[in-house]
């Protein structure tokens, strides 16, 4: 890591486990966004009304929890990188199709990122317990309401 203008109350190694875990989780939050917004536009089927807006909801949370993480992340003096290039190579996601996209494939689909990403954010949960506690606690958080949301998208495909 590079040297800071933030200094951090971490010590080197808890900083850049935290920082580790923060990065991670921002690519994977801001790919998420993307896919859900994607998805958004694209869906199509009998359960348009339903979806179309379970996916800006998917959005919107998606973008909140970015922001907390890239912040927390800049609290504890790492530079959060969330360019283009960054995303795709680093992202655990697992994608989304081009065009029109069945109702049906769309809840397949983000449960399937949904169960990526929150698989990540618990091993980082796991990372971060002694290195950092309030990073920990914030990872917590996220998974808590990513689980819960992708709890709903199942029961949508149910």
């Amino acid at each position: 890591m590079t040297t800071s203008p933030i200094v951090s109350t971490l010590d080197a190694g808890q900083q850049q486990i935290a920082g580790e875990a923060l990065q991670g989780t921002v690519v994977d939050l801001i790919d998420l966004g993307l896919i859900a917004k994607q998805a958004h536009w694209n869906v199509i089927g009998r359960s348009f009304l339903s979806v179309h807006p379970s996916l800006d909801e998917l959005v919107a949370a998606a973008r909140d929890f970015t922001d907390q993480a890239a912040e927390r992340a800049t609290a504890v003096g790492v530079s959060p990188d969330g360019r283009s290039a960054t995303v795709a190579a680093d992202a655990g996601t697992t994608g989304f199709g081009a065009g029109w996209t069945k109702d049906t494939e769309v809840v397949d689909a983000i449960v399937a990122n949904l169960a990526a990403v929150i698989a990540r954010l618990r091993a980082r949960i796991e990372l971060t317990e002694k290195a950092d506690p309030a990073t920990q606690d914030l990872l917590i958080a996220i998974t808590a309401r990513l689980e819960q949301l992708h709890w709903m998208w199942q029961a949508q495909g149910a």
